[in-house]
């Protein structure tokens, strides 16, 4: 696929099918400018600005990650892209402008392997159950007590456990270890030995090389950006796919 180039329908069901089949898809050597890598994400729904990130002069809907020397990498953990909206997104279509020799790699897991993978007994469990998220532990530092107090209450997210695909139909866990920080209805110990049941079982390493792309499924597939290339730079772009309420 040539993504710099106008899509033709069949091209378009191409790409959806490995999506909602695969969860995440890789495209390599697409040299494409800003307008094309946000045009490419417009073809699967409205974008959405992150109140949080850096985000490219000119053009809000794209955020920016660079680490290098001087801003060294924290992310180190499984997450599920702004799971602290009501309506969190619907995928994410992430390019690599710069990145090191060695390292930076992510990581993808398939939740609704997940959750199939449980047993019977662990699915009754956390079937039903419902999980609170929140930004505070990964963008809460730094904000004033009045812009946190601000930010808590425009973003209050409560989405069950185990997530219905609105596409598929399939089921899929739902928590993640960025931003899920309980469950309802469960002590902290019970909430820890169901958080452990939800460890992705298996994933994929994507390698990146420049110009490549990912593209996910937020629904269903968390990812986990390894920081192990410290100082060396890594410059990635992001957009992200408005999503719908969790049921």
């Amino acid at each position: 696929m040539d993504l710099s180039k106008p899509f033709e329908r069949a091209a378009f069901e191409e790409i959806r099918r490995a999506f909602l089949a695969h969860r995440v898809v890789f495209f390599r050597g697409q040299d494409i400018t800003t307008g094309q890598h946000v045009a490419f994400a417009r073809l699967f729904g409205h974008l959405e600005i992150h109140p949080f990130a850096t985000n490219k002069p000119g053009h809000p809907e794209v955020s920016v990650i660079r680490h290098g020397l001087e801003n060294r990498g924290h992310e180190n953990t499984w997450q599920s892209d702004v799971t602290w909206r009501q309506a969190p997104s619907l995928g994410s279509v992430l390019r690599a402008l710069e990145i090191p020799e060695v390292g930076g790699d992510t990581l993808f897991a398939d939740m609704q392997a997940a959750y199939l993978g449980l047993g019977d007994a662990m699915q009754r469990l956390l079937s039903g159950l419902t999980a609170i998220h929140d930004f505070v532990g990964v963008f809460g530092r730094g904000l004033t007590p009045a812009a946190l107090a601000e930010m808590c209450a425009k973003y209050p997210a409560e989405h069950p456990v185990v997530r219905t695909h609105p596409e598929t139909g399939h089921k899929g866990l739902y928590v993640n270890a960025a931003f899920t920080t309980g469950i309802k209805a469960m002590t902290h110990a019970e909430s820890s030995r169901a958080a452990r049941a939800a460890l992705p079982p298996g994933c994929r390493l994507f390698r990146w090389e420049k110009n490549a792309i990912a593209f996910w499924d937020n629904r269903a597939c968390p990812h986990h950006a390894v920081s192990d290339y410290w100082p060396k730079v890594r410059h990635m772009e992001r957009v992200t796919i408005a999503g719908d309420r969790p049921f």
